[in-house]
C-alpha cells in the first residue's frame, strides 16, 4: 500500500480537500492519503466541509492531525500546498508544492474553484502514479 500525505500549516482546508479526493478516486487497494499540518487548527473550515458536501464528500468529522515523523514515517511523497516558507517539510520524501489560496476567509465561490482545481491536481497526480483508472479532464 503506498501512502501520500497532503499537508499545510493548519490542515483545515486544501489538504484535506485534497486527501479527500485521493481517497475516493484511488485503486483502494493500491494507495491512500493521509492529511496533516504542522500547526492544526481546531477543526475543518466550515466552507470547506459544504463545499465538499457539494460534490458527495462529508468531511464533517474530518479532525485536522499534526504532521509528526511517525505519521509520514510509511509515505512515499508529501504534496504540500503552496504554504511558502511555512510548508511542511519531511527529510527522505518527495515532495511537491500545489500553489492554491487558502479557503479561509474566502467566499465560497473562490473555494469551489480551488476544489475543483484540487480534484483535477489529484487525479493528475493519480494517473502520472498508475494508481486510477479515472481521466484527468481537459
Amino acid at each position: 500500500m503506498r501512502t501520500f500525505i497532503f499537508a499545510c500549516v493548519h490542515n483545515a482546508g486544501r489538504s484535506q480537500m485534497s486527501a479527500a479526493f485521493f481517497n475516493q478516486l484511488a485503486d483502494p487497494g493500491l494507495a491512500q492519503a493521509i492529511s496533516a499540518g504542522t500547526h492544526p487548527a481546531e477543526h475543518v473550515h466550515p466552507v470547506v466541509v459544504q463545499v465538499m458536501r457539494e460534490v458527495g464528500i462529508d468531511l464533517s468529522n474530518a479532525k485536522p492531525q499534526k504532521l509528526t515523523a511517525e505519521l509520514a514515517q510509511n509515505a512515499e511523497m508529501l504534496v504540500t500546498m503552496g504554504c511558502g516558507d511555512e510548508c511542511p517539510y519531511v527529510p527522505g520524501l518527495r515532495r511537491d508544492d500545489w500553489p492554491l489560496p487558502d479557503p479561509k476567509g474566502q467566499g465560497i465561490e473562490s473555494v469551489r474553484e480551488t476544489r475543483d482545481e484540487i480534484r483535477r491536481r489529484v487525479l493528475q497526480l493519480l494517473a502520472q502514479e498508475r494508481l486510477s483508472t479515472h481521466t484527468v479532464p481537459a
